[in-house]
């Protein structure tokens, strides 16, 4: 018997899957996006790039830009009682309007 693999990556087939017009690389706007410190952010993962990307249990959950390091932004999530901070880069997140 194999032991199964338990990367980052399992379980996502649904999860990160694009629609057929959207696949392929995303354009350059998505990678420069710059966020205020304070400002909300929407964590939505984008599939095609995988630097930067967040574990696939925070898609979807809303988060405060606290800091900018690099390309990357720190983003505090609440979860259930305490905070989470996320180094992001910014084509994983999508501002709220």
């Amino acid at each position: 018997m194999v032991k199964r693999s338990k990367g980052i990556m399992v379980k996502t087939r649904n999860i990160l899957r694009k629609r057929p017009r959207d696949r392929g690389m995303p354009p350059i706007t998505k990678y420069v996006k710059d966020f205020d410190i304070g400002e909300k952010a929407n964590i939505v993962i984008e599939p095609s790039s995988q630097k930067g990307q967040p574990h696939r249990r925070y898609q979807g959950h809303v988060g405060t830009v606290v800091d900018k390091r690099g390309r990357a932004f720190v983003v505090r999530v609440q979860m259930d009682k305490s905070y989470k901070d996320l180094i992001i880069r910014p084509e994983h997140l999508k501002k709220i309007r």
